[in-house]
């Protein structure tokens, strides 16, 4: 089955490659060069990376300055509640112990973002001598959709309480849609000492040093889906699903509460109104792990083979339009409403935690102390 996922991502890398840096336009080169005019002029640079793919969504604009060497560079592993815990902390350790300093994080969880403050903070006196009246810039930077705005805002918030200006201090606009934020803009976190944080716009290289990041970062929504064909991707999504073990937890789904409920990911106590045709009401998101889980678990092929894993693939599409209720009769999009449901739940963390990224395996004896 691992044969057969690794066919179909490498199929869906080369349809990324074959973009040839279609995402990276006039505002991404102008973004690069602004971010790499301010990186010698700020104390602090925070590295977001989605914590699905700490290696593929590395910025590759920080791999060729040594920042890692001077302590002026955090990794921060943003959306650490979609992927696989233990994936993370092993992650974690690794960064730490190869390069810089590292930490994960949840943009929508007060507590993470609270521990992420308080490390600039402190990192921020180190540089400054622990000078009280000073003032502190942070750049924050990373490829698109990995939360950059999310987290500035959250900082914000936090920070705003302690600061004279409370009130009236600005808002980072958050987009889902990757390479939104088009400017540079400072925003005032912390005060005694002063902090600022810049964010920047997300900038996505035209070409990746791994040939298999790019399904990665297709399926985490760094590249616009318009990009691509939306059913590839969720192909690709499928094939994932299937090969990990994520899917047995879901065997007991009428008898066991909905350990993935929307609550317990979004962090809210607050019950959103919901539509009949609203994807993510939990009866049909259960369904959908039903669904997933019958398929593979009473396949009767011999999944290794690529052509019955496509099948298998296909059949589940089809499953998932029926719960969706998504017309049947053929059209030449047929698919792509289905693709787009799916690829949401999956990047709301409604399908699981997956870690996409493999940490190497390298000084495994210090991941595991």
């Amino acid at each position: 089955m691992a044969s057969s996922t690794e066919a179909l991502s490498r199929r869906l890398s080369a349809a990324v490659r074959g973009l040839s840096g279609a995402w990276y336009g006039r505002h991404m080169a102008a973004a690069e060069r602004a971010i790499r005019t301010r990186l010698p002029l700020v104390d602090l640079v925070l590295e977001v990376r989605d914590a699905r793919i700490p290696a593929s969504s590395a910025f590759e604009l920080l791999s060729r300055r040594t920042l890692e060497h001077d302590g002026r560079r955090v990794v921060v592993l943003n959306k650490a509640d979609l992927a696989d815990p233990s994936e993370t902390k092993k992650w974690v350790a690794y960064i730490n112990q190869r390069s810089c300093s590292c930490v994960p994080v949840n943009s929508h969880n007060r507590e993470s973002i609270k521990a992420l403050l308080n490390i600039v903070q402190s990192r921020i006196r180190e540089i400054k001598h622990a000078e009280s009246n000073c003032t502190g810039t942070v750049l924050l930077v990373g490829i698109p959709n990995v939360g950059k705005s999310a987290i500035v805002n959250a900082m914000h918030q936090i920070g705003r309480i302690g600061a004279a200006e409370k009130g009236k201090l600005k808002q980072a606009i958050v987009n889902s849609h990757p390479g939104e934020t088009r400017d540079i803009t400072g925003y005032k976190v912390a005060s005694h000492p002063n902090i600022y944080v810049l964010d920047t716009p997300g900038v996505l290289s035209p070409t990746f040093a791994n040939d298999d990041s790019g399904s990665r970062l297709a399926l985490t929504g760094a590249i616009r889906d318009s990009l691509l064909e939306e059913y590839d991707i969720a192909q690709f999504l499928l094939a994932v699903l299937n090969s990990k073990e994520e899917y047995c937890k879901w065997e007991n789904l009428n008898q066991v509460a909905d350990n993935f409920s929307c609550d317990a990911v979004c962090g809210s106590n607050t019950k959103k109104r919901q539509y009949v045709s609203d994807h993510t009401q939990d009866f049909i998101v259960k369904a959908v792990r039903k669904v997933l889980f019958e398929s593979v678990s009473f396949c009767k092929e011999d999944l290794g083979k690529g052509d019955e894993f496509r099948r298998l693939i296909e059949s589940q599409i089809m499953s998932l339009r029926e719960i969706f209720k998504i017309s049947t009769e053929p059209s030449d999009d047929m698919h792509k409403p289905v693709a787009l449901k799916l690829l949401n739940l999956y990047r709301t963390g409604r399908l699981g935690h997956y870690t996409l990224d493999h940490v190497p395996d390298v000084n495994q004896d210090v991941l595991h102390k």
